[in-house]
């Protein structure tokens, strides 16, 4: 079941959801928006090694925007730390976002429960657009649960801006790789 505006604000303030920094105006009838950061992270090579770490380099957001080319890949964040050790969230692209040719998360987009943090945008323009700090280009929704909670500590957790890939820990040691591990 899917939680209400109203209802995620409740739960904000209750502490049963992280949304930081937390806005009323952003809330919509069922689903908060979340704003773009102020950079991007790009891979540095064309071929992206699973089992290795790729490099990649930042790209600022100026004010004035920054052109993201149709058929690129660029990883962004949100601006807001979000996160629930009781709700699943999902992060959606904003109906104005996607009808701009911007996909916001490529396939990724189940947020696990107990994981809190900035979450990875998967910015995949089909079209030349500019994006700007500070847009809302997402949206995400809390999701209740049903069954015994077992709160995420992968990887990922904690994250603080844009994260590249780092399905390389994985392979560290090829006789453990982790099953279901995001």
């Amino acid at each position: 079941m899917i939680l209400t505006g109203p209802e995620i604000e409740k739960q904000v303030s209750d502490n049963r959801i992280t949304i930081d920094p937390f806005d009323s105006r952003a809330l919509n009838p069922n689903s908060y928006d979340l704003r773009l950061n102020d950079h991007l992270l790009v891979y540095e090579e064309e071929i992206i090694d699973v089992a290795k770490k790729n490099p990649t380099r930042v790209l600022p957001v100026s004010p004035e925007g920054l052109l993201l080319k149709g058929g690129g890949f660029y990883l962004g964040s949100s601006i807001e730390r979000v996160g629930s050790e009781h709700y699943v969230p999902v992060l959606h692209a904003k109906s104005g976002t996607a009808r701009s040719g911007l996909f916001v998360h490529v396939t990724a987009n189940l947020i696990d429960i107990g994981s809190v943090g900035n979450l990875t945008f998967q910015l995949a323009p089909v079209l030349d657009v500019v994006v700007r700090p500070g847009m809302a280009v997402a949206q995400v929704s809390f999701w209740r649960t049903s069954g015994e909670i077992a709160l995420y500590q992968g990887k990922y957790a904690g994250a603080a801006g844009p994260q590249s890939s780092r399905s390389f820990v994985d392979w560290a040691d090829e006789d453990s790789l982790p099953i279901g591990e995001d």
